[in-house]
């Protein structure tokens, strides 16, 4: 049991994050968006988790992408 909190605690540290931001951005609580993965991984036989990665690369690259500049030197 030890090992699947420490798995669990690394993907927590190390997650992207994107229940969080999705609850962020629509002012919900985290704990509803996750819930809503689960139940549609479970209903549509993995379609949750996939869609999950593909929101998980959108948000890594729109982060890459659309950084803040300090100013317009940075060009």
């Amino acid at each position: 049991m030890n090992i699947f909190y420490s798995i669990l605690l690394y993907f927590q540290k190390h997650g992207y994050y994107v229940c969080q931001r999705i609850a962020d951005r629509f002012g919900m609580r985290a704990k509803v968006v996750r819930t809503s993965f689960i139940y549609v991984t479970f209903v549509t036989v993995g379609f949750g988790f996939a869609l999950y990665l593909f929101l998980a690369f959108w948000m890594k690259i729109k982060d890459i992408v659309y950084t803040k500049r300090t100013s317009v030197f940075d060009l």
